[in-house]
This record gives structure tokens, C-alpha cells and sequence, in this order.
């Protein structure tokens, strides 16, 4: 496929969650299968699942698995700016896969010119490198309160030179509402680089549909590239804990089959999560998230995952009364990282809640104390035999004086801890952890040791790229990617006036 290089596209949305990582992921999938040197990009990305490079930076795990399904290792440049909530005011701030400074909202803003810089001139390094850069927009263009200081959605996109398009989700209603209203909100500058629109999760009649197409197209005087069908089980490495009101449960049923039930502890800042995605992809395996202790009794193993905030999330833990199940809890459990620091005896962090010293659940021989500088890793080692790859990404500094060793932490009993992330995903590893954990809770697990878990992501990948094909209008994109911003676009009142966006560049 002939592509003429430094060519790209911004995929925004009418909202959170409307379906840009997903089309994101599956347009790099499928331009990377036709030949088509691709990279994906996005500028700003505030997310609690992150992921680490080969050269130790930390990016967004979204971005990490649309590397993949463009064939690329990920670079930091391909989330430039990783924004990680600690409380409902304040993020650390992540510039190219390093934690620069802990924000608000007004310090933040403060940094925006810098920012954006820094987003503008990743971008240009991965133009220069590949033919595509595919582009991730970020909630949606039109939160007008936050234009001034946008570096995401168009202020990147005029700030490039690149055509946007918006996705909207037909599955929550009103989807030519957010269509039209998002394009109408901005200014005329703004305006001039959205070419054009994408429906996303459908269910039903496309002939049934048709008619509000044609409506939109007249109304915006501008083309609906692709009507996405709604498919489960496509997705995995969601970027925040709202996708997981949405998220659908694995196959199989505890009660019916024996499976093993796992309860993940669904805390405030819960992070990294999709460390469970691999127990969940194993047949007789049930995964469900929890917040009661009630939810949490009769699984066969707890997990208590990582967490943005290890301290107010043991906090919170108390409070609701799963740290006495916890504690009193006779079957399995498994801590990964702020999880396994929840855990230990004690809790020293002068560094994220400021908090000092705190008793942890004192179920296995540690103590952590937090330190300034992030540890960021992908180690490798063994575990019940068998080779595991896995990654790191903590603050909080564990130091153990007992217990059998597990990775890099230790098991006393049926509690387990580690700092790794990712190591459910090697295959032998997970199976014998498995059973491990079956012969304890008392159950069976046989596992398919057929399964591999890479190549179910990969197949996934490529059920994402098959979706972009047969969808969307991949010709004509190829066009907009070609030539940039559609020329001649109409300006939708009141966006003509200009009132909602800065009259600089981006």
C-alpha cells in the first residue's frame, strides 16, 4: 500500500470510553499487516495502568499494546505526557516515562506551554521515523473550560497540521447529539480539521441507521467514515477502573464447572489491574471485581492489585472491612505490587500520602519504605520453574526477613507477594500458580496448556484490525491521512464565532 511518509490522523471521541483506543489499536493493526510503517501517539494520557519500555520509561499500557499491533517495541515518545492520579486533585505528572512533579489542576496549567512543546516535538520524531503516526485524542475536543490549555485533541491537531475524526458511541444514546454538538462547540479554527465521523459500538439494523447518517453528513457537511458493530472480548489493557463497569466477565460458571473463583479487590486508585487479564483468559477461571467483604468470601483467591495510593487504598480497605477478611482469611491471597506493600508490616511513605509510618496487614515478614525515585524495570527471572518476564513500576521500597521466596517477593502459607507486574501473563508460570492455588482453596484446575497468552492478545489484534477493514472506509482514510485536513469544511454555529477556543496555533 502506497503511503506517502510523515502522514497522520487523530482519532477523538464524543467521550471517555467511546472507542478510540480500541480504533486506534485496530487501524494500526491493520495499515502494520499491509506494510505500512505505523506508529501509534498520544500527547497526553491520564491513566493508573501504565506500562514500561525497554529502556525503563513509563508510558500508558494502551500505547504499549498499540505499539504491538503496529510490530513496534514501545518508546516513550508514543505517550510523551502520563498523567497518574493520586486523589480526585492531584496527579503525578510523567514526562517522557520519568515522574517530574506531583500537580493540581492550576499547576498543571501552568506547565501546558512546556507540555505541549515536549508533545509537539514527540510527535515530529515519530513523523520523521515512520510513514503513519496514528493519534489518540484524549476525553473528548469538546471540553471548551479546558481548550486554552489543551495539547491532546486540537490543540495537537492544529498545532500538526493533522485531520481529526470523531468517534461517538451509538451504545449509550444520542449519538448525533455528541456528533454535531462536539464539532459545533469549537471554533471555526478547530473545526477546520474534523473531517468527519465514526459510529462506534452498534447493535442492529445498519438499513435502520442510514437515514441519521445521511442526516449527520448534511447537517455537519461532513462524511461518516465507518459504522463499527459492537463486539465483546475484543478488548483487554484498558486504560482506567471505568472501563470495568463495562468490562464482560470470562466464560464459564464457578458453580456449575468447580471453577476457581478470583476476587480482585477493586479499591479507589486501583492501578495496573490488567494483571489479571491472563487469569481471566484461563478456561476455568472466573474473574470478578470487588469492593464488600461479602463479594470477596467465597473466592477461591483474592487479589489485592497495585495502587496509585498504597495508603489511603489500605485505608479504604479498613474502612469497608475487607482488611479483616483479609487478615482473618484462610484461603489464598496474592498482593502485586501496592497490594503486596499493603501486606507487609509496616508502611513508611513520606513520599506519596505523606502519611510516615503505617501498620500494613502483617501477613508476610516485610516492611516498605517509600523512596523519591520511582523504580522502574523489566526483570526477568523464575518462578515454580518456569522463565517469567515481568515489569515494575513502584515507588515503595520492600524489604523482606523471611518467608519462602516468590519472584522477587516471598509466600508465607496461602499469601503470596510480589512486586511484578505482568507475570501472570507467561503461560507455565501461570498455570503452575494456578494450581498452587487450587490445591490450597481444595479444588482442581487443569488449565489448557495449549494456551498462550501472547498469541490470544495478537489473535485479539487482529479481530481489532479485521474490524477497521470491514467497517470503515479504509480507502478513504487512507486519502485524509494523505492529504490532511479536509479543505472547504462547513462552520457549524457557534462555532463561527471563535468564543470557544484560543486564537493561537493550539
Amino acid at each position: 500500500m502506497d503511503v506517502a511518509p510523515g502522514g497522520g490522523l487523530l482519532v477523538a471521541g464524543t467521550t471517555s470510553d467511546a472507542g478510540k483506543s480500541v480504533l486506534v489499536t485496530g487501524l494500526c493493526r491493520w495499515l502494520a499487516r499491509r506494510g505500512v510503517r505505523v506508529a501509534p501517539f498520544k500527547a497526553q494520557n491520564m491513566s493508573l495502568n501504565s506500562y514500561v519500555t525497554a529502556d525503563g520509561a513509563e508510558i500508558g499500557r494502551a500505547q504499549a499494546v498499540q505499539a504491538a499491533a503496529c510490530g513496534l517495541e514501545p518508546t516513550a515518545d508514543m505517550n510523551p505526557i502520563l498523567l497518574k492520579p493520586g486523589s480526585d486533585r492531584r496527579s503525578q505528572v510523567v514526562v517522557r516515562g520519568r515522574p517530574v512533579a506531583d500537580v493540581d489542576a492550576l499547576e498543571y496549567g501552568a506547565r501546558r506551554d512546556e507540555l505541549r512543546a515536549i508533545a509537539v516535538e514527540s510527535y515530529r520524531r515519530l513523523a520523521d521515523e515512520f510513514d503513519v503516526v496514528i493519534c489518540e485524542g484524549a476525553g473528548s475536543p469538546a471540553e471548551i473550560n479546558l481548550r486554552a490549555g489543551d495539547i491532546a485533541n486540537m490543540g495537537l491537531a492544529r498545532a500538526v497540521g493533522l485531520p481529526v475524526i470523531i468517534v461517538g458511541d451509538i451504545d449509550r444514546g444520542g449519538v448525533f447529539a455528541h456528533l454535531y454538538g462536539t464539532v459545533a462547540l469549537l471554533d471555526a479554527a478547530d473545526q477546520a480539521h474534523i473531517s468527519g465521523f465514526i459510529v462506534n459500538k452498534f447493535r442492529g439494523a445498519r438499513e435502520l441507521l442510514a437515514p441519521g447518517l445521511d442526516m449527520i453528513e448534511g447537517l455537519t457537511g461532513r462524511r461518516v467514515y465507518g459504522v463499527v458493530p459492537w463486539l465483546d472480548g475484543l478488548w483487554m489493557d484498558v486504560e482506567d477502573s471505568l472501563s470495568l463497569d463495562n468490562r464482560p466477565a470470562n466464560t464459564g460458571s464457578a458453580a456449575a464447572d468447580g471453577a476457581l473463583r478470583v476476587a480482585v479487590v477493586r479499591y479507589p486508585r486501583i492501578s495496573n489491574f490488567t494483571d489479571v487479564d491472563a487469569l481471566a483468559a484461563e478456561p476455568g477461571v472466573t474473574v470478578g471485581f470487588v469492593t464488600s467483604p461479602a463479594a470477596c468470601a467465597d473466592a477461591d483467591l483474592l487479589v489485592l492489585p497495585g495502587s496509585r495510593a498504597t495508603v489511603h487504598d489500605l485505608a479504604w480497605l479498613r474502612d469497608t472491612g475487607i482488611a479483616d477478611l483479609v487478615v482473618r482469611r484462610t484461603g489464598p491471597v496474592l498482593g502485586i505490587c501496592g497490594g503486596y506493600q499493603m501486606l507487609a508490616r509496616t508502611i513508611t511513605d513520606h513520599v506519596e500520602s505523606g502519611a510516615g509510618t503505617v501498620p500494613g496487614l502483617g501477613l508476610l515478614p516485610a516492611d516498605v519504605a517509600f523512596a523519591r525515585e520511582k523504580t522502574l524495570g523489566r526483570p526477568a527471572g523464575e518462578g515454580y520453574g518456569h522463565p517469567v518476564r515481568a515489569y515494575e513500576i513502584h515507588h515503595g521500597v520492600v524489604t523482606r526477613d523471611g518467608g519462602e521466596p516468590f519472584l522477587d517477593g516471598c509466600r508465607v502459607g496461602n499469601v503470596w507477594g510480589t512486586t511484578w507486574h505482568g507475570a501472570l501473563e507467561n503461560d507455565g508460570f501461570r498455570r503452575a500458580f494456578l494450581g498452587e492455588v487450587a490445591r490450597a482453596a481444595g479444588r482442581e484446575f487443569r488449565g489448557d496448556p495449549t494456551l498462550s497468552f501472547a498469541g490470544l492478545r495478537e489473535a485479539r489484534l487482529d479481530a481489532l484490525g479485521d474490524l477497521v477493514e470491514r467497517n470503515v472506509d479504509t480507502g478513504a482514510l487512507i486519502s485524509l491521512i494523505g492529504s490532511g485536513p479536509t479543505p472547504g469544511l462547513r462552520t457549524l454555529p457557534p462555532g463561527e464565532s471563535g468564543a470557544s477556543g484560543p486564537a493561537g496555533p493550539c
